[in-house]
């Protein structure tokens, strides 16, 4: 049985979903395997779509619509708070609130006490981040700092495609929060368990979208954070014995963070969030 607050929140947010659908240019349409009724549409990078949001079909025990309750959930939290800073992204993002992962203890002592934001949901590609940025009742909030991270879920995407959904998460973010201060943060390495063989050559296309990304920073308005750098890979044996690549600070799945790789991610930015938030720009 749906909970009241899931049910009010699907009437309230469907019109929205339809709207953003519709307004959508289908490039190539395939049913998933999952649930026949729901369609997949490759759309531009830039454009928003929150068709997954609709989704009552459970993946990993959660739905797209339970996803999308749990993060309107902290989002009115914040109604009659300040919120200094909001974090956006997907799952790694996400993440930093799970207590199986090891980033809770940071995110407790360094940016809950920073009235902080965690504006993520797992799975999210950049085109589900614009969709929630333009619906999800953010733009009350007057934020002074946004740390972004987006685009490792957009894995059919070229470098160039990825880097052009980051610029309009950028825009979009930079257009509803005026003269919010960015830290865009680097795509993470990875060698993902989930895409098989192809995984290092997906990290090689993530690592050229950073490339590009990085020269998005300004050092006046927008803020570069590389983490790659303090996330090298290291050899690791597999159950079957055979040796394989994993990268510094990433978990069993090689590419969420574990509590080492919070840890690098919240040591790194301190100076700048630091800087930021006092206003010392």
């Amino acid at each position: 049985m749906k909970s009241p607050l899931l049910f009010v929140l699907l009437l309230t947010l469907s019109p929205l979903l339809r709207a953003d659908s519709n307004s959508l240019t289908s490039v190539n349409s395939v049913t998933t395997s999952n649930n026949p009724s729901i369609q997949t549409v490759d759309i531009p990078t830039n454009e928003p779509d929150g068709r997954k949001y609709s989704d009552t079909t459970k993946k990993n025990g959660v739905s797209g619509a339970q996803k999308l309750a749990d993060c309107k959930k902290r989002v009115d939290e914040f109604k009659d708070k300040p919120c200094d800073v909001i974090f956006i992204g997907d799952s790694i993002t996400q993440f930093w609130l799970d207590p199986k992962r090891g980033g809770l203890p940071i995110w407790n002592e360094k940016y809950a006490p920073r009235h902080s934001l965690d504006f993520a949901i797992a799975g999210d590609s950049i085109q589900n981040v614009l969709w929630r940025l333009n619906n999800m009742g953010v733009d009350s909030l007057k934020p002074k700092v946004a740390v972004i991270m987006i685009g490792t879920n957009n894995r059919k995407n070229s470098p160039k495609e990825i880097a052009d959904g980051v610029k309009a998460v950028i825009a979009k973010t930079q257009g509803i929060f005026p003269g919010v201060k960015i830290i865009l943060v680097s795509i993470l390495p990875s060698n993902r368990l989930s895409a098989g063989k192809d995984a290092l050559a997906l990290n090689d296309r993530m690592m050229a979208t950073d490339a590009i990304i990085k020269d998005f920073a300004d050092s006046n308005s927008i803020y570069w954070l590389d983490l790659v750098p303090m996330m090298p890979p290291i050899k690791i044996t597999t159950p079957d014995g055979s040796e394989d690549i994993n990268f510094t600070g990433l978990g069993a799945d090689k590419i969420h963070p574990d509590g080492t790789g919070y840890k690098i991610w919240a040591d790194s930015m301190e100076p700048i969030l630091q800087k930021l938030l006092s206003g010392k720009t």
